[in-house]
């Protein structure tokens, strides 16, 4: 191997016999050669800066990659689709709903009241307050896992059967109310232990002993969330001034390691993060909005691999932008909520009824009516869109780099969608002063007035132009299951029906005329009578299963009605949905009553007076 002024020359693996072995003969993936091409030394004279020109990082010289069965035609953009749990799926392999980890109610064990006041002005300016109260308790597995199926690490968005979407910057802006600019989030290196140890020792306070008593126990350079919690949250503003700045790096560490860096470990957070808190006076100059963007993104492109278990990342974030764009889907609506408070808490979240099949279902059959392009225009008024959402480039958290693509969703923007350009493949992440300046100068990297192209004609219509989705049929996977395959997964992990049987009626006539319930709550009070009786009629054709309503009375137009058509489930067959038999009074039972001096010596019939005995309910009356 030459790696001093030349390519490095891939030697196949060869057989006893000499010959290349049938396993080498396959072709390389996306990752091999992208490792590959990393490995080279390319003469300085000819690098270029894929900083300056992040769209040419890639390979221009490489061969289409063939399509995979389910998966898009043209592999050139979705390199390692064959890897991905779509690809999986489609040959009837199965995984799980995924383990979530999900940080929300720890929040509330370490909460700032009066006799915090200095602790919570601190955080206030920090530009994180709004963490400490929008963060989910809980959230849907079978939802976040259906989603997951559908991410593609490449363009980094997910692909629906109508085009892709992501979650934006002005996504994070808004759902959120945390900084979106400012500087990146930089670490030098990984932090090492004995690091760590030192750290904490200088930013918290703590002693040699209890600092590498914690290390040792978490088994990495991390702290429990719960030490946090023990050794911190008693100090007041009665404490002195080293206790209290201590304690307001350590609530900082507590609530990022909640929330927008939450890793699958589920009980501790990284010491790195403390080198973020070391001047106080500096945390809100920080992107924690763009932070947190590209550690989701990353966390989402680890759950599309087969072997993964879990997902980690901000899971409010995630959660509450499908409540957004699928609210007539997923949402629960709070109807106090006002536009001046992050987004995150205009929806209560619930554990949907769906299971795992029925979301995939449901997702599979999606169609561009039923999505919300701009879900934020009321919210403009309190929070104007951030011009930074049209960045083109590279978002970066610590180590991680994540290429950001405002220009294929541009329906997310109000614009006509387009093809867009070739994804770009994110730089190494050594070469962080490059991307540091690089995002410094966003405004000289934002989409041009020519690359967003038209407005819709109609506000959220969705519009594209007329050649997109033949090339999007041709570059993706627009349906992760096929028709004619139902996974095990119709039944929650407490059950014990067949899954042929688990997908009851019930269970889908619920769900589906709740979601036409929770759409017309949303809009509240002031509504037209057509409106309302458009949700009626909806949901007692749903509940009847008939639709004698529409026969017996005019149906509204279109422009009154402003629910999606009811899905198309695929019912269990009549012989697995049992009837309801009807409801018939039990007979009058004659039962005896226990003698409790029982003369022997006369008959048991003579000796009992018979008692007839009607159940009603849960009561009994005896005549």
């Amino acid at each position: 191997m030459l790696l001093h002024g030349a390519s490095m020359m891939y030697m196949p693996p060869r057989t006893r016999g000499g010959g290349i072995s049938s396993a080498s003969r396959r072709r390389p993936t996306g990752s091999e050669r992208r490792r590959r091409v990393q490995m080279r030394d390319v003469e300085p004279a000819v690098d270029r800066d894929p900083v300056e020109h992040p769209q040419h990082d890639r390979d221009e010289t490489e061969e289409v990659v063939e399509g995979v069965p389910g998966g898009p035609i043209d592999g050139s953009i979705l390199r390692s689709f064959h890897n991905h749990i779509a690809a999986k799926i489609w040959l009837g392999e199965e995984r799980a709903p995924l383990k979530l980890v999900n940080h929300g109610a720890k929040l509330q064990l370490w909460e700032l009241d009066m006799e915090r006041s200095r602790i919570y002005e601190t955080v206030q300016r920090s530009g994180l307050a709004p963490l400490t109260s929008c963060s989910h308790r809980v959230a849907s597995r079978p939802m976040l896992s259906a989603f997951c199926e559908r991410w593609q690490p490449e363009t980094t968005t997910f692909h629906l059967p109508f085009g892709e979407m992501t979650i934006t910057l002005d996504d994070v802006a808004s759902i959120l109310h945390i900084p979106v600019t400012g500087s990146m989030i930089s670490f030098s290196q990984p932090l090492r232990v004995d690091a760590a140890n030192a750290l904490l020792v200088e930013l918290l306070g703590t002693t040699d002993v209890e600092a590498s008593r914690e290390t040792e126990q978490c088994r990495s350079p991390s702290v429990r969330l719960l030490w946090l919690r023990e050794h911190f949250s008693t100090i007041t503003d009665a404490s002195s001034d080293d206790d209290i700045e201590c304690a307001t790096r350590a609530f900082l560490l507590h609530l990022v390691g909640c929330t927008l860096f939450a890793d699958k470990s589920a009980t501790s957070v990284a010491v790195v993060y403390l080198e973020l808190f070391r001047d106080l006076s500096k945390v809100g100059s920080y992107a924690w909005g763009a932070a947190c963007l590209a550690y989701l993104y990353r966390q989402l492109t680890t759950a599309t691999r087969f072997e993964v278990r879990q997902l980690g990342g901000y899971l409010t974030l995630l959660q509450t932008w499908i409540y957004e764009h699928f609210p007539d889907m997923f949402s629960s609506p709070d109807l106090s909520y006002t536009e001046s408070r992050p987004r995150a808490l205009r929806w209560r979240p619930h554990v949907i009824p769906d299971t795992l099949q029925l979301v995939r279902e449901r997702l599979d059959r999606l169609q561009i009516s039923d999505v919300c392009w701009e879900p934020y225009v009321d919210h403009r008024a309190e929070h104007p869109f951030p011009e930074i959402a049209w960045y083109s480039g590279c978002i970066k958290y610590g180590q991680v780099v994540e290429p950001y693509h405002p220009e294929r969703v541009l329906r997310q923007f109000g614009y006509i969608q387009t093809i867009p350009p070739r994804p770009f493949t994110p730089p190494r992440p050594d070469r962080s002063i490059l991307l540091e300046q690089y995002w410094e100068r966003w405004t000289d990297h934002v989409l041009t007035d020519q690359s967003r192209g038209r407005r819709c004609q109609y506000s959220g219509s969705g519009e594209s132009v007329a050649e997109y989705m033949a090339w999007y049929d041709r570059i993706s996977h627009r349906i992760v299951q096929p028709p004619q395959m139902r996974s095990g997964f119709t039944t929650d992990a407490r059950s014990s029906l067949p899954s042929h049987a688990a997908s009851t009626r019930d269970t889908v006539l619920r769900a589906t005329t709740l979601s036409f319930m929770r759409h017309v709550i949303s809009e509240g009070r002031e509504q037209s009578h057509d409106h309302l009786w458009g949700a009626l009629n909806e949901a007692y054709s749903i509940l009847s299963g008939s639709d004698e309503t529409s026969a017996s009375h005019s149906t509204p137009s279109p422009d009154t009605r402003p629910f999606f058509s009811p899905p198309t489930f695929v019912y269990p067959p009549p012989a697995l949905v049992d009837p309801q038999p009807p409801i018939v009074p039990p007979p009058p039972v004659t039962v005896a009553p226990p003698a409790p001096f029982a003369d022997p010596s006369v008959p048991a019939s003579d000796s009992t007076q018979s008692t007839t005995v009607y159940v009603r309910s849960k009561r009994t009356k005896k005549t």
